[in-house]
């Protein structure tokens, strides 16, 4: 069985900041891609960020160059940093994770149950 978790999400001023991490756990032999999307009522979920196992990334051009996605390979972990947080960047974000489990001959996609994230004065 594999979890993702994701904490850090809550309330925040408009020009504020927020982490989010998300946690992988399991018979876990390798996370190949790690990511966030999100969810904003009445909207189509979106692409925030993704990254490598390798490091490389990319973000939706609405995030660019106030969200950073990184992560910690030896801790299975993806992290969002999200500063000059905006109105329009509330919604439910979610982690996911493509990886394969110990035995398994391929990998799959994982997603966590969400974080609420608002930004609001």
């Amino acid at each position: 069985q594999v979890q993702l978790v994701e904490s850090g999400g809550g309330l925040v001023q408009p020009g504020g900041s927020l982490r989010l991490s998300c946690a992988a756990s399991g018979i876990i032999f390798r996370i190949y891609t790690m990511g966030w999307y999100r969810q904003a009522p009445g909207k189509e979920r979106e692409l925030v960020a993704i990254i490598t196992y390798g490091g490389d990334t990319n973000y939706a051009d609405s995030v660019k160059g106030r969200f950073t996605i990184s992560r910690d390979n030896a801790k299975n972990t993806v992290y969002l940093q999200m500063n000059s947080l905006k109105p329009e960047d509330t919604a439910v974000y979610y982690c996911t994770a493509n990886l394969r489990r110990i035995g398994a001959s391929s990998s799959q996609n994982y997603w966590g149950q969400g974080t609420q994230v608002t930004v609001s004065s």
